[in-house]
Order: structure tokens, then sequence, then C-alpha cells
């Protein structure tokens, strides 16, 4: 027996249809074989991309007419498909029977599924033709070759090549610019996050063991690590011309500032540190005896969201970094997508790991990045500190990574709550404990399972981290075992002038329980379970059922029946009570 299911509604960037028919000029179909090179091509083309599956027999609108004799065999064409493919592709064969809205039916037309795995390594035909999959500019699919400079760029997004390390041909140690092994140097002696070690080597040495030189046939050659970081301007325009940056001021539609970049990244990534600052604002707010200044974008964030753009760029695609700030916000943007593994749902959880690593580690010794590379934690601690909205990556797409940081007025009361518990332990508090006391900010209540599907950790480590703060009575917890929700605390409540926001969280849910389960009994006819008290007010089972005993005791309802049909009537009392 087939498996049941519905063939998509249109073909996507994973999804194709093959026709095995060809429509006479009379416009009858007469059956026609789809040449396996085409078939192998598509199969190549998913597997270079995301994977997918093609659907043999139907039509490019959906409609599904029928699979040639020859591609009935699910085995055969399975082996077909590793054969003509190199390395093979495990593909998964299988025959649906559709019925002519693409649902399936037994008494429908016969339809085989090639469900194509995402390859980790670049695949090609037999033949040697190595394709991949795209979308036009009217949204529909096709498969196209996949070029020499785009394999460079697909095996640094799968994380098994690292172009930054590669050396750069007719290039030589002269090609340094003296200026820039100076700024280096510089750098590397005002950094106290730096190698101060790196200090006491020559040139040359420094060159080497920040792998910005390696020898090729026995002759020291600059890297592209090295190039991009202190190579002469006219050198990187001529060996990585993808290098170029630029850095945008709006005001409106007005521009303010449209400066483009083209010289070295040491260079580059200080000048645009000085460039935000006329435009970075800051504020003053007291905190006890001390004043504090807080700008309008972090600094330590700016410098670590920036370092990262030119650290995990794709230098073989086209394109610029680009830092634009305008009246919504800051952004920042690289050309090529996120690797191999990483989403913005497990962004701040994944283990590091970026697509130059010889560049990011040389951004580390130097100290213009962070030494855990844990760098977009620090992104997000820039915003968490000041109780502003987190940095937003959903502009980033398989082509681009982009982080908006909004203007935002700090959250003056949440400052201080932080600041006031880091001076009382004499520690920071954790990424994760910024997380959960930023939730239950804006969502007021939540559950260890909410918490846990909001951070992406498990259950307990959502747990340790609620509880811990519980323990330094900045959070309160309600209810018990599954049920138990966290609020920030009364102690936060009151210290922010907000005692009626912690009643209204607290004490006055317990008060308004009775009136809504009597609510809900007249809206049900004048009845209700206890299931339907614990999906209405998120209580455990023993905590819904103690609340209608209570309704039971003072004589506003009554128990009807036992066990799985048991449930509770309003007694005359009870329609009194809620005003009949």
């Amino acid at each position: 027996m087939p498996k049941r299911r519905e063939i998509p509604s249109r073909e996507t960037i994973e999804v194709e249809f093959k026709s095995e028919f060809k429509r006479s000029p009379n416009g009858a179909l007469k059956p026609s074989r789809l040449p396996d090179g085409e078939l192998v091509d598509t199969v190549v083309a998913l597997s270079n991309t995301n994977g997918g599956e093609i659907y043999l027999g139907v039509e490019d609108d959906g409609e599904p007419t029928g699979v040639y004799k020859d591609h009935r065999d699910v085995t055969q064409l399975a082996a077909l498909i590793a054969n003509k493919t190199v390395p093979p592709v495990p593909a998964r064969v299988s025959t649906l029977f559709l019925a002519s809205d693409g649902s399936v039916d037994d008494a429908g037309k016969q339809v085989t599924l090639v469900e194509v795995p995402r390859s980790m390594a670049i695949v090609s035909s037999s033949e040697g033709k190595i394709m991949r999959r795209r979308l036009k500019a009217d949204g529909t699919p096709e498969s196209v070759p996949l070029y020499p400079y785009e394999i460079i760029t697909r095996l640094s997004t799968l994380g098994q090549l690292d172009y930054s390390a590669f050396p750069v041909p007719d290039t030589t140690i002269d090609d340094f610019s003296p200026e820039e092994l100076k700024r280096l140097r510089d750098i590397l002696a005002r950094n106290r996050n730096s190698d101060q070690a790196l200090l006491e080597l020559p040139d040359e040495e420094i060159l080497s063991a920040l792998r910005m030189t390696t020898l090729t046939d026995g002759k020291v050659t600059p890297t592209v690590t090295g190039i991009l970081l202190a190579g002469r301007a006219e050198v990187i325009a001529r060996t990585i011309p993808t290098s170029a940056a630029t850095f945008q001021v709006l005001a409106g539609t007005e521009v303010r500032v449209n400066q483009d970049f083209e010289q070295p990244l040491l260079y580059t990534i200080e000048k645009m540190r000085e460039m935000l600052d006329p435009w970075n604002p800051e504020r003053e707010f007291e905190d006890g005896l001390f004043r504090q200044s807080v700008p309008e974008f972090d600094r330590r964030a700016f410098r670590e969201a920036l370092v990262n753009a030119f650290g995990h760029r794709d230098y073989a695609a086209l394109g610029r970094v680009r830092v634009l700030i305008d009246d919504e916000g800051l952004t920042i943007a690289n050309p090529g997508g996120f690797i191999e593994g990483v989403t913005i749902e497990n962004l701040l959880t994944v283990e590091p790991h970026g697509r130059n690593e010889c560049l990011m580690n040389a951004l580390k010794r130097i100290g213009l990045a962070e030494k855990t590379g844990r760098g977009v934690d620090r992104i997000f601690e820039g915003s968490l500190y000041y109780g502003r909205p987190l940095p937003d990556y959903t502009g980033s797409t398989s082509a681009n990574v982009s982080v908006f940081i909004a203007r935002s007025a700090p959250d003056e009361l949440f400052m201080r709550m932080i600041n006031e518990e880091q001076q009382k332990t004499g520690e920071q508090l954790s990424l994760r404990s910024l997380l959960v006391l930023d939730a239950l900010k804006q969502q007021r209540r939540l559950t260890v399972a909410d918490l846990s599907a909001q951070l992406h950790v498990t259950d307990a480590a959502a747990r340790a981290t609620v509880e811990a703060l519980l323990e330094a009575g900045l959070v309160e917890a309600r209810g018990s075992s599954t049920a138990r929700s966290y609020m920030l605390s009364g102690k936060v409540y009151s210290q922010s002038g907000k005692e009626a926001g912690y009643v209204r969280q607290s004490d006055i849910d317990k008060i308004r329980y009775p009136e809504l389960i009597m609510k809900l009994a007249e809206r049900q006819g004048g009845s209700v379970a206890t299931r339907d008290v614990e999906n209405l007010l998120h209580l455990h089972r023993k905590q819904a059922y103690r609340t209608l005993v209570k309704l039971v005791e003072d004589g506003s309802l009554v128990l009807v029946g036992r066990g799985g049909g048991a449930h509770y009537e309003i007694t005359e009392k009870g329609w009194e009570r809620i005003g009949h």
C-alpha cells in the first residue's frame, strides 16, 4: 500500500515536476520517456542545493498524467541514479497513485517520487556536469550549471573549504603595505585582548604566525587573509575585488554619508568604528551616585557585528559589506548566507564555526574579534543590558546575512535591575539569564516549556537558568510541577514603580479564577469539566480541581457524574452569582 499524501501544488526550488507525455498537434497526450540525462541533471542540481523531490509523471501545472513504464521500477531507477552520479546520490524512490487534484487515490495515475538528499560534497553527473537549483525572476525554479567560482562558495558554506587560507597567486611579501603592518602592530599594542607575544616577533614572523603568509613551492606567499588584512590597496583590487564595503547614513531619503571602502580590513574596520561616533548620540542616566552614559548603539556590539560581517562573508561571491544607519536603526549585511548547520533559530546555541577560519583566527589574535568565537553573544548583550529590542536577523537569506539593531530608548529600570544584581554578586549575568529576564519583561509570565522554545535550549537548561534567577530574587514562581510558571519578582516591580503590574500578574489572577470559570460554564450551557479549566487558566490538573472544589463548597457549582464523564453544573446560587 503506497504512503497516502498530497503532492505540492507547484514547483519550488526543492520540488520539480517532470512530465512523461508529449502533446501532439491535435492536443492528444502521447507517452514520452524522460531522458536519463535530464533526470540525472535535476537530481544533481537538487543535491547541490537543498535537496528535494522530483515527481515523474506530473505536468508543470501539477496535474498527474502518469509515469512512463520504464520508470515504474523503483529499485531499478534508484540504481540508475546512483550509477549516474559522482559521488553516488542515495535517492529514495517510491510509487504514488494520484487523482487529478494531486491527492492520493488508489484509482489515480501512477507517479514515481524521487526524494533527493542534500549532499555535503559537490555532486556531478557521471558525464561531469555540475548543476544547482535557483529561482528565476518569475519565481519558478530551474537547474543551471554550478560554475567554478561558485564551487568555492558551496564548499565554504558546507564548512569543507577555507578560502581565506588560500595563497594568492602572483603576489609576494612586497605586496603588503608598510602602513598597514605598522597599523597591525599598533592594534596589537593597544588592545588588551590581543596576543601580546606577537609584538616580540619581527614582521615576517608575525605574518607567518597569523597565517597571513604560507610557503608555496618553497616561496613565502601572502594568503587571502594576509592580503585582506594588510595588502596594498591596488593589490586587493587586483586579486580580491570582492572585498569592498560601504558605509551609508540616510535621513529619510536624504543621503548624509555614502563612503565606499576598498582598503585593507584593518583600516576599514577602524575607520568605520570612527565614522559611527557622530551618528551615535549618548544619553546620561543616574544610577545611585553614579551617572551612566548610554549610546544609541552599543559600541562593542557594533564592533562584533562589523568584524563578523567581514570575517564570515563569502569572498568568492560578488557583493559588499554594507553598514547602513537610518531613521529606523542600524543594519550590517554581508554577502554569503549562514554556513551549514547555522540558522536564525540556533544562532546563540550552535557550536561556533565560520566560513573563513584562517581570517577569523587572525582577527581574534589581533584582538578585533571575540576570542571564544561567540561574537554574536556580544551583539545580543549590547541590546539586553539596556532593555532594548533584540537584534533582528530575519532579513538574512541563503545569499546574505543581515542584522538589524533598532533605535530604541533604553529601559532605565531594567538596566538598574541588572546593574544592582551584578554589583551584589560581583559577576556578570549570563547571556541566557538576560534572555530569560527579557522574555519575562516582554511576556509577563512563562513556563519552562515556553522559555526553552524561545531560547532554543533544552527544558533542563531553561529550568536551571530560571531557577537560579529565582534564588537570586529576580524571578518568582507560581504553581507547581509542569504548570509552574515564572514572572519577574515583586522586588523588581517595586523598584520599577510598577506594583500594580505585579499584583496584576500574581494574586489578582487567583481572585479572577472563579469568575472566569463561571463565565466559561455559562457559555458552555451551564457545565464545565476539569480539563476545560486546565486549558482556560493553564493550570495543572490538581490546581484546576482544587479551584472547582472551592466553587462547589460555596454552592456555585455541583459535581455531576464520576470518572471520565464527571463535570460540574451551575447551581441556582451560581446562576444568581453571574447575574441570571
